[in-house]
């Protein structure tokens, strides 16, 4: 494993609290999700990876509609109220299509469900994650959600309750103070998902194949950079000094461990 990514892991290692969760508790049981076969619509697609998302989702936004039991570890407020949560490092092809099942996926152990529920707070939607985008970038589930969560934990974000009050406020304006609080990261860097209404849904971080933070593909569009945008109110989270950014890593290549080849069909 290089030295670089062996770096980025340690920021990885659990912790008691998190930047945006005001508290995070988990049960002594920890739910457990349904397998993730490929849905009728989205095949198994071996493409090689060109670029990379981390998508990061407000989770206020979520609840505010959220029905259902694969919502209630994250909606109820019984185990935490959340503000940004990982909803995934995604693999990108080089067009409008990418690699997603690329192997049979069988169901995640207890352990990594754990070590990951207080970032992405759906069993559910870990393992979903693994299936469709995680298969494709390794063959160990720990490794990828490892290099997820490290991501997700050296991002810095802006002071969401106050840009929450601004009466007029565009995804132009927010994409700026989300980038001024992370080290080279530029707006154009940016991608801000809205649901009807104008309201905050997600941000999509775009990087190169290097992990790099990079300018987003053309195709990859969010709302345009003069609309309205509202951000439902969250949990009064101020800033915090994070963990130190991971280093640059040019020579990261897309395998993870020697056996993470894509396989052929």
């Amino acid at each position: 494993m290089p030295k670089s990514l062996l770096a980025l892991l340690l920021l990885a290692m659990p912790v008691p609290a998190l930047a945006q969760a005001a508290y995070c508790s988990i049960p002594q049981q920890v739910p457990r999700p349904r397998p993730e076969p490929p849905p009728a619509g989205e095949p198994r697609r071996l493409i090689p990876a060109a670029g990379y998302t981390l998508a990061l989702s407000w989770s206020p936004q979520y609840c505010a509609t959220a029905r259902g039991a694969d919502s209630a570890f994250q909606c109820s407020g019984r185990n935490g109220r959340f503000g940004f949560v990982l909803h995934g490092l995604w693999p990108e092809g080089k067009g409008r299509e990418w690699p997603q099942y690329c192997r049979p996926a069988d169901l995640l152990p207890r352990q990594i469900i754990r070590q990951n529920l207080c970032t992405t707070p759906s069993a559910q939607l870990l393992q979903h994650e693994w299936a469709k985008h995680g298969t494709c970038m390794t063959t160990r589930p720990e490794l990828y959600f490892n290099l997820a969560r490290a991501f997700h934990d050296a991002i810095r974000y802006p002071n969401m309750t106050l840009l929450a009050r601004r009466k007029s406020l565009t995804v132009g304006q927010f994409a700026a103070e989300f980038a001024r609080a992370n080290k080279g990261l530029k707006a154009d860097m940016i991608r801000v998902r809205t649901t009807r209404g104008d309201w905050l849904s997600e941000v999509w971080l775009c990087m190169d194949r290097a992990m790099e933070y990079a300018r987003c593909p053309v195709h990859q569009r969010g709302a345009p950079a003069g609309a309205r945008l509202r951000i439902q109110p969250g949990p009064n989270i101020l800033p915090v000094r994070s963990r130190a950014a991971p280093a640059p890593r040019p020579s990261l290549k897309l395998d993870l461990d020697p056996n993470a080849r894509v396989p052929a069909d």
